[in-house]
This record gives structure tokens, C-alpha cells and sequence, in this order.
């Protein structure tokens, strides 16, 4: 069972509310000079000339100041948590920049992302987190890039990894 916090719970019992869920996006990867923020809610202005807007939090150990997670606008679906399937995700993008484009066509291995879910106004209280997930595929067109987000498949992993032997594995042949 996943703990939130008073805040949270607070809003979902709410008949009405002002507050909102924002999720924090952090890609890594090892061409990539700084990892990428992005944030699905404009929650401050960042900058006047060009119009920037995005969320200031630590998550992550990022400095609120100077790495703030940039708005996109996007969509998210969250992974799920059933037993028999990885946790996936899919996060779809506007594509409102070509620059957005050749950047994702740029890599050849996968990037990494992490995920949390916050409020818009207690970003630094995250109320769900997903780590080590991978981009598994990158969908693009005129108008959105669709991400596909998953962790390694469990099936994925070298079976048998080695022979159980007396030099490998001394406590079984006592």
C-alpha cells in the first residue's frame, strides 16, 4: 500500500479543490550533457522573454534555482502494479519543436527516466516514485511523440546464471 500525505489525501477527499498532481520527469542518459527535466504543470514562470514556465523542486537532488523541471505539455499514464507485467508507462509529448525530434532520433541505446508524482504545491513531497525505467520505443508524428516507458523484463535476465559447483557455491556441499 503507498502512504500519502495529508495534502493528498486531503484533495482526493475533497468535494473541490484547487490542488492538482504534477509529474516530474528526470532523462538520463550518457551522451547527454545534463540529465532533462520535464514537468507536466506550469506551476511558476521561469522566464519573461521566451514565455518559460515550469515547476522548481529538489527531487532528485536538483537545485530549485538553476535545474527547475520544465513544462511540456504532455500526458502521462503512470505504471501500473500488477505482479506479472513490468512497470510500463507511456508519456505523450506535443511536438512543438523539431529540435524535440531530432533529439529523441539522436540516441541509439536507451535513455533512462525516473518519475514522481508530486502536488503543485508541495513539489519537493513526492507522493509516488518509479525508478530505473528505460525508453523502450519513441512513436512520432506531425503532431505528439509517444513514449514507451519500462524497467528490463525479469525475463530478460541469463537463466542459468552459472553451475551450482563446490567452487561457485561452497555452503551447498557441506
Amino acid at each position: 500500500m503507498r502512504r500519502l500525505s495529508l495534502n493528498a489525501r486531503q484533495m482526493q477527499d475533497a468535494s473541490v479543490t484547487s490542488e492538482l498532481y504534477v509529474v516530474l520527469f528526470e532523462i538520463t542518459h550518457p551522451e547527454l550533457p545534463a540529465p532533462i527535466r520535464l514537468s507536466t504543470d506550469n506551476t511558476e514562470r521561469l522566464q519573461v522573454d521566451p514565455h518559460i514556465y515550469g515547476t522548481r523542486s529538489n527531487w532528485r537532488g536538483a537545485n530549485p534555482l538553476t535545474e527547475p523541471y520544465l513544462w511540456v505539455i504532455a500526458s502521462a499514464v503512470l505504471p501500473g502494479d500488477l505482479d506479472d507485467t513490468p512497470a510500463s508507462a507511456t508519456v505523450a509529448l506535443e511536438n512543438l519543436d523539431q529540435e524535440m525530434v531530432r533529439l529523441v532520433r539522436s540516441f541509439t541505446s536507451p535513455a533512462n527516466v525516473a518519475m514522481a508524482v508530486v502536488l503543485a504545491s508541495s513539489p519537493n513531497q513526492v507522493e509516488a516514485e518509479y525508478e530505473d525505467l528505460l525508453i523502450m520505443s519513441a512513436d512520432i508524428d506531425a503532431g505528439e511523440i509517444q513514449l514507451s516507458i519500462s524497467r528490463e523484463e525479469i525475463e530478460n535476465e541469463f537463466f542459468p546464471s552459472g553451475r551450482m559447483t563446490r567452487d561457485r557455491f561452497p555452503g551447498l556441499h557441506l
